[in-house]
């Protein structure tokens, strides 16, 4: 039962990815699924998806396809606990499963471009996610952001499904106007 509601969540993402071509149009239809599948995450989570790393956010891997085309994972933020600056590269959808998850943006000034360096990078909004809260992300533009749980706040638990295998992203020195990209790793 747990594996097939797994599995036909990600059968309904894997046919918005074929009928979809632009990002915009698949985390449109993938939003909704997600946040229908919420109330029911104890079936297919395990104990291991609730995995925290002691010096950093937990990540680990709920579902990776085969091609590396499509990814779950479950985030877990344990207070003052954040991600560095980063984009993803891809589409996304992120829901809320416990705790308030805090998301602050970060928009490009000098324009999109593929340039490595001369980034100038200004804050824009703070969003906090509450347990139920569905948001989505597209690249091109890339969405910048950091995200974690301030000091003060309680512990946090975040589901991640990206339109591919989340084993790199850029990360941005926004003082320095420099991004690089890094390989992530994540518990199976």
């Amino acid at each position: 039962m747990a594996q097939d509601l797994l599995d036909d969540f990600i059968g309904h993402c894997r046919r918005a990815e074929s009928v979809h071509r632009e990002p915009c149009d698949i985390v449109l239809a993938v939003a909704p699924a997600l946040q229908a599948l919420l109330p029911r995450t104890a079936e297919f989570l395990k104990p291991e998806h609730y995995r925290r790393g002691s010096d950093r956010y937990g990540r680990n891997a709920v579902y990776v396809s085969p091609d590396r085309g499509i990814s779950l994972f479950t985030l877990t933020w344990a207070p003052g606990q954040w991600t560095p600056v980063h984009d993803h590269g891809t589409w996304g959808v992120v829901a809320v499963i416990d705790g308030i998850l805090e998301e602050r943006n970060y928009i490009r000034m000098d324009g999109h471009s593929d340039a490595s360096s001369g980034i100038r990078l200004e804050r824009g909004g703070v969003t906090l996610l509450a347990p139920g809260t569905v948001t989505t992300f597209v690249p091109n533009p890339d969405h910048i952001h950091v995200t974690g749980v301030p000091a003060g706040r309680g512990p946090a638990v975040s589901l991640h499904l990206y339109g591919r295998e989340m084993n790199n992203y850029n990360v941005y020195d926004v003082d320095n106007g420099t991004r690089r990209l890094i390989e992530v790793t994540y518990e199976v």
